[in-house]
């Protein structure tokens, strides 16, 4: 049985899935796609803590799901933009987990994972996955994995 990690950018999933689809990713699904017939090692799910309770609710669930939840204060900027960026935290978790796992999963559309991913494939010779929805995943992303799986009806909450 073949090891898996798996690493959720909750933000750039919620909001691409969003965009897309207005629909919300569905968590459960996602797990029995990717866990089956593999041991899961590592399951790590990143997102902003605003405090609100539907959101607490949301985190309960991916904690029930096996996911461990990392939280980052979510900053309100004084221009209206905000910041809640996990990219160096899921780059330093997956470098400290690449070992523990045959397979990395990681669900994020953004670029500038590509480099993440091409050195793990080319230094450890691992088998590497990436979940996006197709539309807002950076090529260079979909280009460097072992494998690319799009976002689609199957994997949305309807």
């Amino acid at each position: 049985m073949k090891k898996v990690s798996i690493f959720v950018d909750v933000q750039n999933i919620y909001y691409t899935t969003k965009q897309q689809f207005n629909c919300n990713f569905d968590y459960n699904k996602f797990w029995k796609t990717i866990t089956h017939d593999r041991e899961v090692v590592t399951a790590i799910a990143y997102t902003t803590n605003r405090g609100d309770p539907k959101q607490i609710q949301f985190q309960n669930i991916l904690r029930a799901i096996g996911f461990e939840v990392k939280l980052k204060p979510f900053i309100s900027r004084a221009d209206g933009s905000s910041k809640g960026d996990w990219d160096v935290g899921i780059t330093i978790d997956i470098m400290e987990n690449v070992d523990k796992a045959d397979i990395i999963v990681l669900a994020s559309g953004d670029g500038d994972f590509d480099i993440l991913i091409k050195r793990i494939r080319d230094l450890y010779n691992k088998d590497t996955e990436v979940y996006g929805v197709s539309e807002l995943t950076a090529n260079s992303l979909k280009n460097v994995t072992s494998t690319f799986y799009p976002i689609n009806d199957s994997l949305l909450l309807k």
